[in-house]
């Protein structure tokens, strides 16, 4: 469950409106699904399916991941972003926080917030997106497509391997900074050249000589990736360890997601604290199932 906190977030109405409609649009068998909404007093709770076994991140943070797991976390995340792209929808924040387990091994994409369709243009043009997993066409401001997204994920695949993602040990402005000039990143480290081809396929500087993830889905180190009942195990292994997963906790160790369509913060002095309610009253009508 996801809680915004009425009076403290710096979200737009709007904004909140588009998280929750393509959530609603996004339902697959690899991504959360979205329940319904409640208000409670001065929060809005988004209710979701519960994934009992936290994000990918919350295990990075106890345990490293084998490649046999990364594997088939990767194959499920594909699924549900060539879902995704065959309905034009970019989601543009994929990272290890946003991929969440269950304990049957189900990995599933949550965080719809600055996903976008692509149904009526060609190309977003947003500077949006967490600055290490950020794609170089979305930091050059040439204009992007649904391919922004596999460039995320390979990423996320080096973040799952290594435990954190490339220039993580810069500050968030310097890796921008690089990622647009810099070769693309290699996995490193004692994997099969079959992984490390993978990414590689995923990160291509060039978007039109970037795999898809159709293509990806047919990459022998996805084919051959083993049943999710082998992440299962996995997942029970590490869960005794596993701190709760809090919105909070994903904050402190994930940079703050970068998002050019929020304005600055200001003082907000436009209607009472009734007619903020009211409004988010009327949110909520539409929404609930």
């Amino acid at each position: 469950m996801k809680e915004i906190d009425l009076e403290d977030s710096s979200d737009e109405l709007i904004e909140i409106q588009k998280e929750i409609d393509m959530q609603r649009a996004s339902e697959s068998t690899y991504v959360v699904q979205y329940y319904g909404c409640l208000l409670v007093k001065n929060k809005l709770w988004i209710v979701m399916e519960y994934m009992g076994g936290g994000s990918v991140r919350n295990i990075l943070d106890v345990k490293q991941i084998p490649e046999v797991d990364i594997a088939i976390i990767l194959t499920q995340t594909l699924k549900a972003l060539d879902f995704l792209h065959r309905g034009r929808k970019i989601h543009r924040d994929i990272k290890a926080a946003n991929i969440l387990l269950d304990d049957d091994g189900n990995a599933k994409l949550a965080d719809f917030g600055v996903a976008s369709s692509l149904e009526s243009r060609k190309k977003a043009f947003t500077f949006v997106g967490t600055p290490f997993w950020m794609a170089p066409e979305i930091i050059s401001g040439d204009g992007y497509n649904e391919k922004c997204d596999i460039w995320s994920l390979g990423i996320t695949a080096i973040e799952m391997a290594e435990g954190v993602p490339p220039y993580s040990d810069l500050l968030p402005n310097a890796a921008i900074n690089l990622i647009p000039r810099n070769e693309p990143p290699v996995l490193q480290g004692d994997y099969s050249t079959t992984f490390k081809d993978f990414v590689s396929k995923c990160l291509v500087k060039d978007p039109t000589r970037r795999a898809s993830a159709a293509e990806l889905l047919q990459h022998p180190f996805i084919t051959k990736s083993k049943r999710k009942e082998v992440l299962a195990e996995f997942i029970q292994q590490v869960k005794p360890f596993l701190i709760p997963y809090e919105e909070e906790e994903k904050e402190e160790h994930d940079q703050k997601r970068l998002d050019s369509r929020h304005k600055s913060k200001k003082d907000d002095s436009e209607g009472t604290d009734e007619k903020k309610e009211d409004s988010f009253s009327k949110l909520l009508i539409s929404y609930v199932n």
